[in-house]
């Protein structure tokens, strides 16, 4: 563990332990806007779908999570400073979730258009999402098993060096619980889709299935991008605070 307290403060050796869980929560919560701004075009109005529009943004997104959470993955970067549990948090999710889109977005530039201009496009696409939606529900139920342990653990509580969230280090189950909130929201948005592919598939409707997935994802998606987008001030406060 390269992370010491000294007299002067925290100090961590940022050479040792790479941290990246900026882009990473603005790519996914770009990602899951798209998610619900693509599936509500398509229960709406399918004709004004441009797959080839979805499968660049899925693409770009995809290849952002699949190459930061491989590494993180493989290499276990922050664990050199005492956060070894959150390579498994942010780095296997982000794999995951990265291949997911790269695989969404060959399949939009490859075949999106002919599943579009087909009698039926949302079946049709429900048809071929249906066998990957076993994954899906796996991740889904995999975050709602990592916001437990953020509660259970005090995972996620930030150092008082940091700016903004180092207010409340002395209070660790404030972030602890909104982080593992966060999380199991994107989680359950992850089943409610499963079973909103699935009854597509079999039924042809959505019912109240669409509306949930798209609020789950709606509100976990705009927060993590959000909260993504303030952690490139917070981090670069805690860099500068602990070299």
């Amino acid at each position: 563990m390269n992370t010491l307290v000294a007299q002067e403060g925290l100090k961590i050796d940022w050479a040792n332990m790479p941290t990246y869980n900026t882009i990473m929560a603005v790519a996914v919560g770009a990602a899951l806007i798209g998610l619900v701004m693509l599936g509500r075009q398509l229960l709406t109005s399918p004709e004004e779908v441009e797959a080839d529009g979805w499968a660049l943004t899925f693409g770009v997104l995809g290849g952002i999570l699949t190459a930061t959470g491989l590494h993180m993955t493989l290499t276990w970067p922050l664990a050199a400073g005492g956060f070894p549990f959150d390579n498994i948090i942010f780095g296997e999710t982000s794999l995951g979730f990265g291949v997911l889109l790269l695989g969404a977005a060959l399949y939009l530039w490859k075949r999106g258009a002919a599943a579009l201009a087909s009698s039926k496009p949302v079946e049709k696409l429900a048809r071929v999402a249906q066998p990957i939606t076993v994954f899906v529900g796996g991740l889904g139920l995999s975050l709602v098993a990592i916001a437990v342990a953020g509660i259970k653990y005090k995972l996620f509580a930030a150092p008082a060096e940091e700016p903004i969230s180092g207010q409340f280090a002395d209070y660790p189950m404030v972030e602890a619980t909104f982080m593992s909130l966060l999380i199991a929201v994107v989680g359950l948005g992850a089943l409610a889709f499963a079973v909103l592919v699935n009854r597509l598939r079999s039924t042809g409707t959505a019912g109240v299935w669409a509306r949930i997935t798209g609020w789950l994802w709606t509100v976990s998606g705009v927060l993590l991008l959000l909260f993504g987008a303030m952690n490139f001030f917070t981090h670069i406060g805690l860099i500068v605070n602990t070299m």
